[in-house]
């Protein structure tokens, strides 16, 4: 039987960091097609929210290859929201590492581009990155 290559792609959102390893489900039952693991726990009971998981499958509808690759993600850092922003960019870049007809769609969607926006440090003299002490005139 010839081995099945996969492939290993990156995402990142605030401070979470997601490594997604992408094979495609070859010689698999309709039911057995299509599998997500997260820290070694299945898709819908890592992330229960109904929300977060749309969120995560958008890549996979938009190029309609839902159900085409197998995934087994591990992924660190952050919150939920964090980690579920790291997964969806590690998804679409494995997806445009496996065919590059694929870039513009996931471009369009915005899912190729890394959120840069993270929490601003704490500055000295203030009690958060921008919020003051109370001012007294007197």
């Amino acid at each position: 039987m010839a081995t099945v290559k996969g492939i290993y792609a990156t995402g990142r959102r605030k401070t979470a960091s997601a490594r997604v390893f992408m094979v495609p489900t070859v010689g698999k039952t309709e039911e057995e097609r299509g599998s997500m693991t997260i820290n070694g726990k299945p898709f819908n009971e890592y992330f229960p929210q109904e929300i977060t998981q749309m969120v995560i499958r958008q890549p996979l509808e938009i190029t309609e290859k839902m159900g085409n690759f197998d995934f087994e993600i591990t992924v660190a850092g952050g919150g939920k929201s964090g980690q579920a922003g790291a997964v969806l960019h590690g998804i679409a870049r494995a997806l445009k590492k496996s065919d590059e007809e694929l870039r513009p769609l996931l471009r369009q969607g915005g899912f190729l581009t890394r959120d840069p926006r993270a929490v601003e440090r704490k500055k000295p003299g203030r009690h958060k990155a921008r919020k003051r002490p109370q001012f007294s005139k007197r």
